[in-house]
């Protein structure tokens, strides 16, 4: 099993996180006891957490962060199975956010040194308001775990040189400038790649979720549907034979009638065996006129019955019959809209085109919605030269679809002109 000891330059912590908030810290030392199972957490029974090893330098500042899952039991036992080497991973990790003293190693879902690890990893989220790395600072900050803290020690001794000529000072002054501005440069792309890493991932993760309900609620739907339709058939079936029969009792109608037109009344009144065939075909004609009846209103009751078959509402209890009577709700979301709550009546036009219908949603159509998402997430400049060459300075992000102008928002200063 994976330890969680300190880290010998410094200190190391694991933080339990609660959407964008920091739950619950312990040492690293504490975290190993639930790991060997010496104690447990009832109130995380049966609860698959997402934690953040945090490793620190001794001025407690995060120097390295690993985002990975852990499954608590019915007892509030960590997994005895989990096993994933997150203090090694950590050695491993590529450049992150610069938490105060350069880029930190990372390492989370989209950004794992080591692949089969990687589905027991998890991608924090960087939206303002809700940003993993800010709550982790600031609990780092407020060291609620009374870490001592170690300032840094300068040994350097000042030297006193003659000050070098103005001219001399020059081509060195803008190479430090330089250099700094693409150091920061760097570590702003890095920072916005893995944002749009993260982002994707949750996305992706989402909409799995989602497509997941969605493919299970169709194949009951499809199964129901096959039932409804073999019922529907069978009735049908019947309904033919019904009418068939009916056809033979009116042939057969029709023939007593032409019998009885065809008796000749004179013999009949002398005949008294024909006046008793004459009852009894009067009789039969009754019978036959009834069960007409009855045939018919059998025939209104099937076709009753097929009409509310095919018009059937949703199982009660079934997802569709909960998002109908609104007692559970699909939210979907989309950049520039945020989070949405679909209406029942809504669900089938937004799964046949989830773009289009965010598109409407934000007031614009949807060449134009996808023009402005690929601003926002790569807001860069997009004018190319002769040669084809494009731009890609950053910019400002335009946040909402309806107010980008494209040409305009999606230029730099110099190529807006």
């Amino acid at each position: 099993m994976a330890s969680a000891a300190p880290a010998s330059d410094g200190y190391s912590a694991v933080f339990f996180m609660e959407g964008g908030t920091v739950a619950r810290q312990m040492r690293a030392s504490e975290f190993g006891a639930f790991l060997d199972g010496y104690v447990g957490l009832s109130d995380l029974a049966e609860t698959d957490v997402r934690a953040v090893l945090v490793d620190l330098g001794t001025d407690l500042v995060v120097r390295s962060l690993v985002f990975f899952r852990i499954w608590f039991d019915e007892e509030g036992r960590a997994d005895t199975n989990w096993n994933i080497p997150i203090e090694e991973l950590a050695k491993r990790g590529a450049k992150g956010p610069d938490m105060g003293a350069g880029p930190i190693r990372l390492v989370c879902r989209s950004q794992c040194p080591d692949p089969k690890f990687a589905q027991e990893l998890w991608d924090p989220d960087m939206t303002p308001g809700n940003n993993h790395f800010q709550a982790i600072r600031k609990a780092v900050e407020a060291n609620s775990l009374k870490f001592r803290k170690v300032e840094p020690v300068d040994e350097d001794i000042p030297v006193l040189n003659a000050a070098p000529a103005p001219e001399s000072r020059a081509p060195d002054g803008a190479s430090d400038g330089e250099g700094r501005d693409r150091a920061r440069l760097a570590q702003l792309i890095r920072e916005q790649r893995l944002r749009i890493k993260t982002l994707q991932s949750v996305h992706r993760d989402s909409m799995s979720d989602i497509q997941r309900e969605h493919r299970l609620e169709m194949q009951a739907l499809r199964s129901e549907l096959n039932e409804l339709e073999q019922k529907y058939e069978r009735q049908r079936l019947s309904n033919e034979q019904l009418k068939k029969r009916l056809a033979e009792r009116n042939e057969q109608y029709l023939s007593m009638q032409e019998r009885l037109e065809g008796v000749d009344g004179e013999r009949a009144r002398n005949d008294a065996n024909a006046d008793a065939e004459l009852v009894l075909l009067r009789d039969q004609l009754d019978r036959r006129q009834r069960e007409l009846e009855l045939r018919d209103e059998r025939i209104v009751a099937l076709e009753q019955e097929n009409h509310e078959l095919r018009h059937v509402e949703p199982t009660e209890n079934s997802i569709l019959d909960h998002l109908q009577k609104q007692s559970v709700f699909l939210v979907a979301y989309h950049p520039g809209l945020g989070h949405v709550t679909l209406p029942y009546d809504d669900i089938e036009t937004y799964f046949e085109n989830p773009v289009a219908y965010a598109a409407e949603r934000c007031g614009v159509n949807e060449p134009a919605y996808r023009e402005w998402l690929d601003h926002y997430e790569n807001p860069v400049c997009r004018h190319q030269d002769s040669d084809g060459n494009v731009c890609e300075e950053p910019i400002m992000r335009v946040s909402q679809p309806s107010e980008f102008r494209p040409g305009t928002d999606d230029r730099c200063e110099k190529h807006q002109a």
